[in-house]
């Protein structure tokens, strides 16, 4: 089906941060799948991960026992707030299934009246019925009425607004600790503080959606830590999987308790081959040192793009974002400036508030950064020429 307004470049093979079409172009990766391969392209120990596994066991199904299903989850928890984990297929089906999750809380806590979450303007949640319906983007929805129920919408980072927002029937508050597809939009710390003080205060869930800031990409493996609180679930995907299909959601006990057998369930939720990557990825970002040189990495690219900022601010005027996840505030058209890089051999991603999205994948090197600025700084020099 015609959904895709796919670019006309098709690659033959990756290797690190680069990407290589069929006649041996070469393009620097900071479009990253978006922000799916965090560990770039072919690197060897997922291969050699999904390969031992390839030769073994796809699938059983969740009829039985998954060993490398239950070391994950026990991974993931050791390193979180969780003490559960249900693992599924994308981001959606995780986000999915937090919305379950929090319904089903308040249900076992004798409120079944207290079934609406509030969200946030900007959001992306996914694009099943229920976690658009979460975002409310009306470009998303258009034409796929009625809407689901369930949900309020408030200001992103505003507290005051939120507090007024909840209602008896209010049962938890789904946030994502940066926007993403939303504009790059970052959530203070201290408005993640007010979030949990607040939820503590009502009795609510927490909720966070660490789809695309997870597993890395802030510089800590979890964006939430940054900010000293926790939430009650969240759910991730992307990164899990290092470019293999693979999402979970994670909760605390007490969040999780209602979720018992035959409430929830994913077919491919949890296979063997999803299963060997998403250890080998944890391998991979457990390693001593590797979120402390991400974070150094972030730090060195944000200065960098701030310089080119100040420098060129006919072209960008703003940079938004946190670790890895970076956007420049473009003031001609976003989509000018990715085809621009693109030309110049650098990919990126746009996102809403016509904004660029910088993805580089977590192994990236001092010298990928620098090359990617290099790039930048020849395509901002041009565009500022005409504008």
């Amino acid at each position: 089906m015609p959904t895709y307004a796919r670019i006309p470049i098709a690659f033959e093979r990756g290797e690190g941060a680069y990407l290589f079409t069929a006649d041996g172009r070469r393009y620097l990766d900071f479009a990253a799948g978006i922000a799916v391969n965090a560990l770039g392209h072919a690197h060897p120990h997922l291969v050699a991960a999904l390969n031992a596994q390839a030769g073994k066991l796809w699938h059983v199904s969740n009829l039985y026992e998954i060993p490398e299903s239950a070391r994950l989850a026990e991974r993931l928890a050791a390193h979180s707030f969780a003490d559960r984990v249900f693992f599924c297929n994308s981001g959606a089906e995780a986000m999915e299934g937090v919305i379950k999750l929090a319904r089903r809380y308040q249900h076992q806590a004798g409120n079944p009246e207290r079934c609406r979450i509030i969200t946030c303007e900007g959001a992306f949640h996914g694009r099943t019925m229920t976690t658009l319906s979460a975002a409310r983007n009306p470009k998303h929805l258009d034409g796929f009425g009625p809407v689901a129920e369930g949900f309020d919408q408030v200001a992103f980072g505003n507290l005051n607004e939120l507090r007024a927002a909840i209602t008896p029937e209010t049962g938890a508050v789904l946030v994502e600790p940066i926007q993403g597809e939303g504009g790059v939009r970052v959530a203070s710390l201290d408005y993640l503080r007010g979030l949990r003080a607040v939820c503590d205060e009502f009795g609510l869930l927490l909720l966070f959606d660490e789809v695309q800031t997870g597993m890395g990409r802030s510089g800590k493996l979890f964006a939430y830590e940054w900010s000293g609180i926790a939430p009650d679930a969240m759910g991730l995907a992307k990164g899990l999987g290092g470019g293999f299909p693979v999402g979970a959601f994670l909760a605390t006990e007490k969040a999780a308790a209602g979720m018992t057998a035959g409430l929830h369930g994913s077919t491919f939720g949890g296979n063997p081959l999803a299963m060997a990557v998403g250890n080998a990825v944890l391998d991979v970002l457990l390693e001593d040192g590797f979120l402390d040189r991400v974070d150094r990495l972030a730090r060195r690219f944000r200065a960098g793009l701030e310089d080119l900022a100040a420098r060129h601010p006919r072209v960008l005027d703003e940079v938004r974002g946190a670790g890895l996840l970076l956007g420049l505030h473009c003031v001609a058209p976003n989509s000018e400036l990715v085809a621009r890089l693109q030309d110049q051999g650098l990919l990126t991603v746009p996102a809403a508030e016509n904004v660029v999205r910088l993805l580089p994948p977590l192994i990236a090197e001092r010298s990928h950064i620098e090359a990617a600025l290099a790039i930048l700084e020849r395509v901002c020099a041009e565009a500022a020429k005409v504008a």
